[in-house]
């Protein structure tokens, strides 16, 4: 399975952001995509996640009600609608794929696929 994103850019607080995550070369039945991200100087952390079966979604509490996660059948990929960022969204955000289980887990461990990640930078 390859990852690729696009997406990550600097926007100011408040502002949206659609991040695109490119899926090629699995099997689609059994896969899960997330997104995690990383600040400088954090640990990473669990941001959503989709089950490709039935498109069952699990989002971080930090995002919820904000950040919706879907996925493009058509086009194979998985989005991240963002909306009301906030400075602390800044982080360098990176799609992860497991094709093992059909639930969404939020262990980065777990993943055996990674893309290489795209920069959000929110500005006050």
């Amino acid at each position: 399975v390859q990852l690729e994103e696009s997406g990550g850019r600097s926007v100011q607080a408040g502002g949206s952001l659609r991040l695109v995550c490119a899926v090629s070369g699995g099997v689609f039945g059994s896969l899960s995509v997330a997104w995690f991200r990383q600040a400088s100087g954090k640990e990473r952390e669990f941001v959503a996640g989709l089950s490709w079966s039935d498109s069952s979604t699990s989002y971080a509490e930090s995002v919820k009600g904000r950040f919706t996660i879907s996925r493009e059948s058509a086009k194979n990929t998985v989005s991240l609608q963002m909306n009301s960022l906030k400075p602390t969204d800044t982080a360098v955000y990176t799609c992860a794929a497991d094709g093992s289980r059909t639930y969404v887990s939020k262990n980065w461990s777990q993943y055996e696929y990674r893309g290489f990640g795209v920069t959000v930078t929110v500005s006050s």
